[in-house]
């Protein structure tokens, strides 16, 4: 029989009696072995120490690695890439090491916390954001700028941005610090939780969360279920035999060989059974499975960008077919057969400006996109390379269904980082802006447009896009597209009415020389003007407003898109680069057709009718009679309070800016508040503090205040007058440092007034607060005036009497309130 015996907590005789037993001084004791379970057994002496410095916490190592290895996996395809590999593993590591050290070293809460964010700053670098460290390894400021940063917004950034992720090595502090986290709860609750089970908990909501942040297409999600399931049902098994076993105290060589069979056999069999029903499992869960898509969040939460920041790029065609007509703007390298170049895509009409809404439906959202975008479109991407020369605006050219963008320029990070695409309307801006010298390349996919014929004979869809209040549309507009589409009801057919129409009885003109005059805009006015002309002169931007207000007038949905194409008028040879000229602007609009999408319809004029001279006449013209004119009616004079009086009393006051006088009062208003305001908040204060000391009720407080405004005054001054002193000890201090004996005169008289048998009556009171007076001018005289000013400014004596006692919440309390009641 070993040593310990299973009554006792020491070994026998050891502090005993002799009989075996245990002395009262030393039962229940750690000395030796450990306390027993209450059963009459006792754990042996490895039961005392942290289960973090026993072999068993490899056992836990294990079965948390292949759980949290499981939950990573997660993170494939959103990732696009095996570039989360190290983030999420080190992640996990490291918040396991972490959870390791606390369990060893018994630290609270606050210090293992204390600790998970020392190495996520530490680690983070190396592991998430190698770019930004010296060498791969020491973290920069930048670094743990963006660490923080990214604990905070890159959640949000990553569920708004469009994947694969790998275009954003930035985000990888998302999986970094989320891997951190389960792995450190994991492990704290496995190896110091009374049941350890528990820990399997984090794991699942790991888990959940990268299902969140993750997108519609799963890595393998039968397989992680069922691995993190036969994982933890292992380690629970394993835990629950441990826990069995260690409430025995002997242990003979016999007994530890049969529990190491009894611990195989059991893990074998577990082994073997989880693993017919995984097998079973992974064969029937495709079958049982609902066939339904996944809740992920970045589908359903809308990214928090405002495009109506930007302006409508349509307000600009004119300037482009006009003024810079014959600007180069940019340069596409390959331009594919009948491609266009898209600027925006506009679908909403406030009866002013055709704007992008992007507010979801059928109008998209804009999100945050990088150099890979992620598709459903099937075909081969094209690269196109574009130079940009004159073109500047946020406004990004494009061609196609883009599948990334990539920024070569010289403010090519800052252009990735805000670069959004709205994958709906294919159109791509970046906050960063764009101007001549940048350069990017895209890389898109151009599907052939269907012809006009085919069109003809197709279905329009029905799509969800922007209402346009009535009060918004031209007036004229439901009367003309009645007139263009008569009795017709086919959809398709009344569009390409509504287009002919247009067409025939249109005047193709952008105000250059020698055309047409034309006012630009796309206004409700305008297009009311346009459409009510019996020869409608406008250009791209107006005919193109018009087809689409005409379209949704009859039920059509319709888009506008301005852009450029070559024409016939352009130089643009097929198979060479593409130098866009601002001529090269247009503007067309998008209709949704079955099996299509929504496919370009431009309802441009042909022709360009020039202006012709009037012919000159042959007989040379007579000049003309002047007669007199005759003199002009004497105006009745106005009466007092007429209509013409008060006309000009309301011109007289236009005259006077109102609105202009409000900024400037605003403009040097708030800027003098800012300065003065403080300066006579303290001097109102100082005067009000002055004023409750002279008037107090009692008269024995008079004459205390006023020795408190005489150690305020030199507290001011930058004297140091020692809290709790006595009068004449403070009077002392004063004397001394300023040089004025008679302050312990007024120090004396104080006392005397104060402590006296008799109350002072309002003479005495007066003459006391006269020699104040003469006291704290004298002080003040044999300073600068610099020291003056700043002594009048100063809240020293403030901190010093409310603040010194109380706080500072209390004297800031102090400064608002009526009194502040002083000790005599």
């Amino acid at each position: 029989m070993s040593d310990e015996n299973t009554r006792g907590n020491v070994p026998v005789g050891a502090g005993g009696s002799g009989q075996g037993r245990p002395s009262s001084r030393t039962r229940g004791t750690r000395t030796g072995y450990g306390t027993g379970t209450g059963r009459g057994t006792t754990r042996r002496k490895e039961a005392e120490r942290p289960r973090a410095l026993t072999w068993f916490a490899l056992v836990d190592v294990a079965a948390l690695g292949v759980m949290l290895g499981a939950v990573a996996v997660g993170f494939g395809p959103v990732w696009g890439s095996l570039g989360y590999v190290l983030p999420t593993l080190g992640g996990a590591v490291v918040g396991l090491l972490v959870a390791w050290v606390g369990a060893w070293r018994r630290f609270p809460a606050v210090t293992v916390t204390a600790l998970a964010v020392l190495g996520y700053l530490l680690f983070g670098g190396a592991l998430a954001l190698p770019h930004t460290t010296v060498a791969g390894v020491v973290p920069t400021l930048d670094t743990l700028r963006d660490l923080l940063l990214g604990s905070v917004e890159g959640w949000k950034q990553f569920v708004t941005t469009v994947p694969p992720m790998r275009s954003f090595p930035d985000l990888a502090v998302v999986p970094f610090l989320l891997m951190l986290l389960v792995a450190l709860i994991a492990g704290t609750i496995s190896w110091r939780a009374k049941h350890a089970v528990w820990a399997v908990v984090p794991v699942i909501a790991g888990l959940v969360a990268v299902i969140l942040l993750g997108t519609l297409d799963a890595a393998l999600p039968v397989v992680q279920g069922l691995v993190i399931a036969i994982a933890a049902l292992l380690w629970g098994a394993v835990r629950v035999m441990e826990a069995r076993v260690g409430t025995h105290s002997i242990s003979t060589e016999a007994s530890r060989e049969a529990t190491r069979r009894l611990r195989w056999y059991r893990i074998r069999t577990g082994a073997v059974i989880l693993g017919v029903a995984a097998l079973a499992a992974g064969f029937t869960a495709p079958i049982l499975m609902p066939d339904q898509p996944r809740t992920v969040l970045r589908e359903t939460i809308v990214p928090p960008f405002n495009i109506h920041q930007f302006t409508s790029p349509l307000v600009a065609f004119r300037h482009y077919a006009k003024d810079a007509r014959e600007d180069e703007l940019f340069t596409v390298s390959d331009l594919p057969e009948g491609g266009r170049v898209r600027l925006a895509t506009l679908d909403e009409y406030d009866g002013v400006v055709f704007d992008a809404s992007g507010d979801g439906g059928d109008t998209g959202v804009y999100t945050r996109v990088g150099e890979q975008i992620a598709t459903s479109l099937e075909g081969t991407p094209t690269p196109i390379d574009v130079t940009v020369t004159g073109y500047s605006g946020v406004w990004v050219p494009e061609i196609g269904n883009l599948t990334g963008v990539e920024w070569t320029g010289p403010n090519a990070e800052a252009q990735t980082d805000g670069t959004y695409y709205n994958s709906t309307t294919r159109t791509a801006l970046t906050t960063a802006g764009i101007k001549p010298g940048d350069t990017y390349r895209l890389s898109t996919l151009v599907t052939e447009n269907p012809d006009e014929e085919t069109l003809k004979k197709g279905t329009i869809l029905e799509a969800d896009l922007p209402e346009t209040d009535a009060s918004a549309m031209p007036p004229g507009l439901p009367a003309k597209s009645t007139q263009f589409t008569g009795e017709e009801t086919d959809p398709a057919t009344k569009l390409f009415l509504i287009r002919d129409a247009l067409q025939s009885s249109g005047v193709l003109s952008s105000g250059l020389d020698g055309e047409v005059p034309s006012r630009p805009g796309h206004s409700a006015e305008r297009i009311d003007t346009l459409v009510e002309e019996e020869k409608m002169v406008g250009d791209d931007e107006q005919f193109a407003v018009a087809l689409a207000l005409m379209a949704r007038q009859s039920g059509i949905p319709a888009r506008v898109v301005m852009g450029f194409y070559p024409d016939k008028d352009s130089k643009y040879e097929e198979g060479e680069p593409w130098t866009v000229l601002g001529s090269d602007v247009h503007a067309w609009i998008e209709v949704p057709f079955e099996g299509h999408g929504w496919v370009p319809v431009d309802a441009v004029p042909e022709e360009k009718p020039q202006i012709q001279p009037e012919p000159k006449s042959q007989e040379v013209p007579k000049p003309p009679v002047l007669q007199e004119p005759e003199p002009p009616e004497e105006p009745e004079k106005a009466k007092a309070g007429s209509v013409e009086d008060d006309e000009k009393d309301d011109a007289e006051n236009d005259l006077f800016d109102w609105g202009l006088l409000g900024v400037i009062l605003l403009a040097v208003g708030i800027p003098l508040l800012l300065i003065a305001g403080p300066i006579v908040a303290i001097l109102a204060y100082k005067a009000r503090r002055r004023a409750l000391r002279r008037s107090a009720e009692q008269l024995a407080d008079r004459v205390s205040g006023g020795w408190h405004e005489v150690v305020d005054v030199v507290t001011d001054l930058g004297t140091t007058v020692p809290r709790g002193a006595t009068r004449r000890e403070s009077a002392g201090v004063i004397a001394g440092a300023h040089q004025v004996p008679s302050t312990l005169m007024l120090a004396h008289r104080a006392d005397a007034t104060v402590f006296g048998r008799e109350q002072p009556t309002p003479v005495d009171v007066e003459a006391f607060w006269t020699e104040v007076d003469e006291l704290v001018g004298g002080l003040r005289s044999t300073v600068s005036t610099r020291r003056r000013v700043r002594a009048a400014l100063s809240l020293r004596s403030v901190w010093a009497r409310i603040g010194g006692r109380r706080g500072i919440f209390a004297a800031l309390g102090g400064l608002g309130s009526r009194r502040t009641k002083e000790s005599r």
